[in-house]
C-alpha cells in the first residue's frame, strides 16, 4: 500500500495535540510577567501606605489541600531564584527587568491548579511586639483605601478591626489591650485562618476590633505575629 501523502502532516498533528494535553495534565508553572503586572500596581500606588506591605501568596484553592513542603522558585533562561514561603504562602515578590524580559517561570513543585496566585496585602509587624490602636486604625484605613482602590464595590465597607495570627509553634498567644487606668485585657485566641478568604483555617488568630474600646491604647505582645490582617466588613 503507498503511504498517504497527508501522513507527515497527521503525524506532527497527533505529536502537537499530545505535546498539549501533557502540558495541560501537567501544570506546574504560571507567568513571571502576569505577577509582575499584577504586584506592580501596588508599587506605583500613590496614595498612603507606609503601614502596609505586599507579597506574593500562593493559596490553596480549597480546604484540606496543604502547603507542607510546597516550594516556588522562579527559572528563565539566566536565573534560577528559590522564593522561600512563609507559613501563610507569602513570599517576597522579586521585581527583575530580566526575569520579565525572559518571560521567566514562576515554578511550583506541585499542581498549580490547586493553588491560587495572588498579591497579599498586610500590615506591617513591629518589632517590639506593641502597637498604638491609633496606628493600627490607620493601618486598617489605608488597607480599605486600597482596597477600594483595585474594587468598586469595596466602597460601602467599613475597617471593624485587625486581625493577628500565630503559627502556635511557641506555644499560646498572649495578646493584650492596655488601656491606662483601666489596666490590661486579655483577648482570647482560637482557630481559624491568617485571611479572611483562605481555607487554610490552621493558626491560631486573635481579633482586635476597635468598637471594642474608643479610647486610645495599646496592643502588647511577647511574640511577633506571623501576620497582621486588616478586618474590612
Amino acid at each position: 500500500m503507498r503511504p498517504s501523502r497527508h501522513l507527515p502532516a497527521l503525524v506532527a498533528l497527533l505529536l502537537a495535540a499530545g505535546s498539549g494535553a501533557a502540558l495541560a495534565a501537567a501544570p506546574e508553572w504560571v507567568s513571571y510577567r502576569d505577577a509582575y503586572r499584577a504586584m506592580v500596581l501596588f508599587e506605583k500606588y500613590g496614595k498612603p501606605k507606609n503601614y502596609l506591605q505586599n507579597h506574593y501568596q500562593v493559596m490553596a484553592r480549597d480546604k484540606g489541600v496543604s502547603l507542607e513542603g510546597v516550594q516556588l522558585s522562579l527559572q528563565g533562561k539566566t536565573m534560577q531564584v528559590n522564593l522561600p514561603l512563609d507559613a501563610t504562602g507569602r513570599t517576597v515578590f522579586p521585581f527583575l527587568k530580566a526575569a520579565y524580559d525572559e518571560n521567566a517561570a514562576l515554578v511550583l513543585n506541585r499542581k498549580v491548579a490547586s493553588y491560587v496566585f495572588r498579591p497579599r496585602i498586610s500590615i506591617v509587624v513591629q518589632a517590639d511586639g506593641l502597637y498604638e490602636t491609633a496606628e493600627l486604625r490607620a493601618a486598617c484605613e489605608q488597607a480599605l483605601a486600597w482596597q477600594r482602590h483595585i474594587d468598586a464595590s469595596a466602597g460601602a465597607k467599613k475597617c471593624v478591626g485587625v486581625r493577628f495570627a500565630f503559627t502556635g509553634a511557641a506555644g499560646e498567644p498572649e495578646v493584650r489591650l492596655r488601656r491606662g487606668a483601666a489596666g490590661e485585657t486579655v483577648i482570647p485566641a482560637v482557630t481559624g485562618a491568617a485571611f479572611s478568604d483562605d481555607p487554610n483555617a490552621a493558626f491560631r488568630v486573635v481579633s482586635y476590633r476597635f468598637a471594642d474600646s474608643a479610647a486610645p491604647g495599646q496592643i502588647v505582645m511577647t511574640d511577633a505575629p506571623l501576620s497582621i490582617a486588616a478586618l474590612i466588613e
